[in-house]
């Protein structure tokens, strides 16, 4: 684990000063006393209404993760602190189940990982994820996942119901071809190889599955971009997507830092090519364009995109309608007892 470094936290008002070397960074892992597991997202920029997050903070320890400067909320710093200090929300499966009680749910795609990765390596313990999935299962909830996580294939059983009774993608999240650069980028997440092999494993199951580039990082990783399509569409991805590299509030020094350290002959020109996309900023925030870049070498690299996409064979339009299923155990019974006793 990497030594502790966090940039300050806006929403703490003491300052502190280390007086001698800071120490390695230890995993702690706390509870979550939250009343309700159902995140609503009201980004307009976003296809997804819905997202449920087992845990808080994320042991891959992704250098330009965004969900950083949520960890600020609870105390706990956006580096080292999001990478170690992991929150779990232990109460996850009943509250799922809770909200599906409710009159007002009609039903509607729940995304996993809206924030951080459901299948980092304290779901191997907990089975949080896994429990949640259950009970979309039985309420046949459509579900859409986003992970680096080799974990998802323990339960391709759950997925598999959910592909019979409701709706399921599974989003890979694979920036980098090289296992390599992958592991400076993103020291604790599974190798792009075991991702891939994932993906396959999947989507030879009947499991509908997709790549997501994101972010590309200019001067980094956009060359790796034919190669990742080539190799997803080989291994049964129906759907890609891209997204530019974003920075908000403290994302931005954590990543500086450990781009620094991984790729000091290279973060000149990372950082050149970035400010070149956004128009000479770092990153953006306003909604439609925080996930696209501009200018001539934003252009090139869309270009690049669409060219490999079409090579790969993945068709223009993958677009997928999720289907109205959900359904509360036991109503269709119910319904139909009613019907036999009048």
């Amino acid at each position: 684990m990497r030594t502790i470094s966090n940039p300050p936290n806006p929403f703490d008002s003491h300052h502190r000063e280390l007086l001698e070397p800071a120490r390695a960074a230890k995993l702690m892992v706390y509870g979550d006393e939250t009343r309700e597991i159902l995140s609503r997202n009201d980004s307009p920029d976003l296809p997804f209404r819905w997202s449920v997050n087992p845990y808080r903070g994320c042991f891959h320890a992704c250098a330009y993760c965004y969900a950083r400067p949520s960890h600020e909320y609870w105390g706990f710093g956006a580096g080292t602190d999001f990478d170690s200090k992991i929150i779990v929300k232990e109460d996850a499966p009943r509250l799922l189940r809770l909200a599906f009680d409710k009159p007002s749910w009609r039903g509607e795609l729940i995304v996993f990982s809206g924030n951080t990765d459901c299948y980092q390596p304290l779901e191997a313990s907990y089975g949080l994820t896994r429990a949640c999935l259950d009970v979309c299962s039985a309420y046949r909830n459509p579900v859409g996942i986003i992970t680096k996580g080799a974990l998802v294939l323990r339960d391709i059983d759950v997925l598999a119901r959910l592909r019979r009774d409701a709706w399921i993608r599974v989003y890979f999240s694979i920036p980098f071809s090289s296992d390599d650069i992958a592991r400076k980028v993103e020291p604790h997440a599974p190798s792009i190889t075991k991702r891939f092999e994932a993906m396959k494993a999947l989507a030879d199951a009947g499991i509908s599955t997709g790549i997501s580039i994101a972010p590309v990082i200019p001067g980094l990783n956009e060359d790796d971009i034919p190669d990742l399509l080539d190799r997803a569409r080989r291994a049964g991805a129906c759907t890609a997507t891209h997204i530019l590299l974003r920075l908000p509030g403290s994302v931005e020094p954590v990543f500086l830092e450990r781009m620094k350290e991984a790729f000091p002959e290279r973060i000149g020109k990372i950082t050149s090519r970035l400010r070149e996309v956004r128009g000479g900023a770092l990153t953006e925030g306003e909604f439609f364009r925080r996930h696209t870049g501009k200018g001539v070498y934003w252009e090139m690299i869309e270009r690049l995109f669409g060219l490999a996409k079409r090579r790969a064979g993945f068709t223009e339009d993958e677009a997928s309608t999720i289907p109205d299923t959900f359904c509360r155990p036991g109503v269709e019974q119910v319904s139909l007892f009613n019907q036999e006793g009048t």
